[in-house]
């Protein structure tokens, strides 16, 4: 118990220097690009006089 005691004071927490960064650039392109290939096979399907 005495351990714990002497080491409370040792132990410090610091924020980092540099900011987190979360990069989710590839889901939401994918996820464009998907509706736009979805739209563009409607759209053919649609008006499939003048393709």
């Amino acid at each position: 118990m005495l351990a714990t005691v002497a080491l409370g004071g040792c132990i410090t927490v610091n924020a980092p220097e540099e900011p987190i960064v979360i990069e989710l650039n590839v889901n939401i392109r994918q996820e464009v690009i998907y509706r736009l290939a979805e739209d563009a096979g409607n759209t053919i399907e649609d008006n499939a006089d003048i393709f």
